[in-house]
């Protein structure tokens, strides 16, 4: 069975102790995790059904049908709460993105101030969501089941994401924050973050073709640092 999380020592963000000079290393992703399926996906049948089939056998084979054998309920069951396995797919996801956020809020919540605190966050959420087995499983075998949510509509999972974006970001401007988060438009500026964040995730199999040590995502949290910096005059 899969096990851990990630702890606050193996974030994905640069060092936040000291500068790093030219002769040190960029910080490495921690290649030695595996994800586990969520508490919340364990303690439902149909969740943890549908998390075993698809890393076994692909969301293209996976049925509803085949899930509620798995899970031990009627095939009725499973259709009348999921209609089809588009939604089973996206409840799946939502659930474990939501931990994945949640862990990495955590994980970042004692940083000084709020632009480090949301740069941090998504390079570690997007870290662990496209080393998640899930994640990884459909965009090796299944690409087509997630192609919607990059060039057709916002999915539940992230419109969470923006909504935690935003809280973060009001929480950095200067009328209402910290002031370590520049002027403008929360809304605006957290569905540019959520752009530019999620295609380290969709993109993450040619991107570790040629970085296998997760080295970009220190990188990913420098930039969402930069575009969010308040400018000087």
């Amino acid at each position: 069975m899969l096990s851990q999380r990630l702890s606050k020592s193996q974030s994905t963000g640069p060092d936040r102790s000291h500068s790093r000079d030219a002769t040190t290393p960029p910080a490495k992703r921690p290649r030695q995790l595996v994800i586990t399926p969520s508490q919340d996906t364990l303690s439902d049948p149909v969740l943890r059904a549908a998390y075993d089939s698809i890393i076994e056998v692909g969301v293209r084979r996976t049925t509803l049908a085949d899930v509620a054998r798995r899970a031990g309920v009627s095939r009725m069951t499973v259709y009348r709460k999921y209609d089809d396995l588009p939604r089973l797919l996206s409840a799946l996801l939502t659930v474990e993105l939501g931990e994945l956020l949640n862990d990495a809020t955590t994980r970042n919540a004692d940083l000084s101030n709020a632009r480090d605190r949301l740069s941090n966050t998504a390079a570690d959420t997007c870290a662990a969501l496209a080393a998640h087995p899930v994640m990884e499983r459909v965009l090796a075998l299944d690409p087509e089941a997630i192609l919607p949510l990059i060039v057709d509509r916002l999915g539940s999972t992230q419109r969470r994401a923006i909504e935690l974006l935003e809280t973060m970001i009001v929480a950095g401007q200067q009328s209402t924050g910290d002031g370590s988060i520049r002027d403008g438009d929360p809304p605006l500026l957290a569905l540019t973050v959520l752009a530019a964040a999620q295609s380290f995730v969709f993109s993450h199999r040619a991107i570790s073709a040629v970085d296998p040590l997760g080295r970009v995502y220190p990188e990913l949290a420098a930039m969402i640092s930069g575009y969010l910096t308040p400018v000087t005059a």
